[in-house]
C-alpha cells in the first residue's frame, strides 16, 4: 500500500467518523427552534419550547431523546435535556 493511499484512507475515515459523532443535539437546525438567539445560549420559555417540540417530526424527537438519555452525549446539553424531559419529551 502506498503512502498516498494510506493518507486518503485516513482522511476518508476521519470525515466519516466525524460525521457519525455529531448528533441531533449538535445540529443547529434541530436546536434553533428551542432558543431565542443565534448563539443558542438562551432557551425559549416553556410554552414555546413545548410548541417547538410538538412541531418536530417523531423521528427527530426520538433522535433527540435518545441522545438526552445517553449520559455522554447529553453532558454538553444537560440543561436543555432536563428542560425537554420536564416538558414531557420523554413520553
Amino acid at each position: 500500500m502506498s503512502f498516498k493511499t494510506a493518507c486518503l484512507g485516513a482522511l476518508a475515515f476521519t470525515i466519516v467518523g466525524g460525521a457519525a459523532l455529531a448528533g441531533a443535539l449538535d445540529e443547529p437546525k434541530m436546536m434553533a427552534p428551542f432558543f431565542t438567539d443565534a448563539s443558542m445560549k438562551t432557551m425559549k420559555p416553556d410554552a414555546d419550547m413545548k410548541k417547538a417540540w410538538a412541531a418536530m417530526a417523531k423521528a427527530d424527537q426520538d433522535k433527540m431523546m435518545k441522545e438526552c438519555n445517553d449520559a455522554a452525549m447529553s453532558k454538553p446539553h444537560a440543561q436543555f435535556c432536563e428542560k425537554l424531559k420536564a416538558l414531557g419529551g420523554s413520553k
